[in-house]
């Protein structure tokens, strides 16, 4: 009993220290947290009783500046959109790679930040810390998103009615189309609301698990999930997609659905499953582009 007294009163003086130094010395805090930020991340996974002192001295790079510095959760949540009520991550191995996600594009055209999660470690403490004053953690790449509050600034052309007056037949039939052609894939394939610039996404089903938590687990448990198909989520207004769904060759769009899926999937840093057909599809289309 002495040594647990002993214990939790030197961690709880360390970090309040160590919360005082985050207030007081922006810059010497950012180079302690560049050293030894997994290491504390993995007190929220472990360390219950300090969970607390522990969420106010981590930090995340984030959206809000592109992930140029360093931002706390209590600064996230003081930016937060009015009627937002989540905090919006996205995870993965590389800052870059994140910060240029096709998930992402909806929530910068709606002004929403979106926090990075760069550690393998974030993906554990997530499945026990579920809020930040009493704001959820909402992983961007899994489920739907609840969109309809937030203006979409993408949305604003200067023919207001030409997308109230457009026909959404033709991306219905392009989505079953997709889905009896890629049903041993995907879980499914729906319109999105993430995308405003890319033709296709991947995202894991609401009840699915998070597909780099997926990935993370194979990699470190041999984790397979059978079911844990991702869903293909197209965007309706790019070019490519307008193109396909006039298109009436089967041919061409069953070749098209699996170069998109393979698009996403490489985008997404999944491996695709036939390498060589996606190399001879794609030498198939830029020959015939030229």
């Amino acid at each position: 009993p002495t040594i647990e007294k002993i214990k939790n009163a030197v961690a709880r003086k360390v970090l309040g220290d160590l919360h005082k130094l985050s207030q007081n010395d922006e810059p010497a805090y950012a180079t302690f947290w560049g050293q030894f930020g997994p290491a504390i991340k993995e007190g929220l996974y472990d360390a219950a009783e300090h969970r607390d002192a522990l969420l106010k001295i981590c930090r995340f790079y984030s959206s809000n500046d592109n992930g140029e510095k360093l931002h706390s959760l209590e600064d996230y949540v003081e930016r937060m959109k009015e009627g937002q009520d989540e905090i919006y991550y996205i995870s993965g191995e590389s800052l870059d790679n994140l910060k240029n996600s096709p998930q992402l594009e909806g929530f910068k055209s709606r002004g929403l930040e979106v926090l990075f999660f760069t550690d393998t470690i974030d993906d554990f403490w997530l499945q026990s810390v579920l809020d930040y004053k009493d704001k959820n953690f909402k992983s961007i790449t899994k489920g739907d998103i609840a969109f309809d509050k937030f203006e979409d600034k993408s949305n604003e052309e200067s023919d207001g009615e030409q997308e109230k007056n457009e026909d959404t037949s033709s991306i219905s039939d392009l989505i079953s189309k997709f889905q009896n052609t890629l049903k041993d894939h995907v879980h499914n394939v729906r319109i999105s609301k993430r995308l405003t610039e890319s033709p296709v996404c991947l995202v894991a089903p609401d009840g699915g698990v998070d597909m780099y938590m997926e990935r993370v687990l194979r990699l470190h448990q041999k984790y397979e999930a059978e079911d844990n198909k991702p869903v293909l989520e197209i965007n309706p207004k790019h070019a490519l997609i307008k193109k396909l769904s006039e298109t009436q060759n089967d041919e061409t769009l069953e070749n098209m659905a699996f170069l998109l899926l393979d698009q996403a999937k490489i985008i997404q840093g999944e491996n695709i499953d036939d390498p060589t057909s996606f190399a001879r599809r794609m030498s198939e289309y830029m020959a015939k582009a030229l």
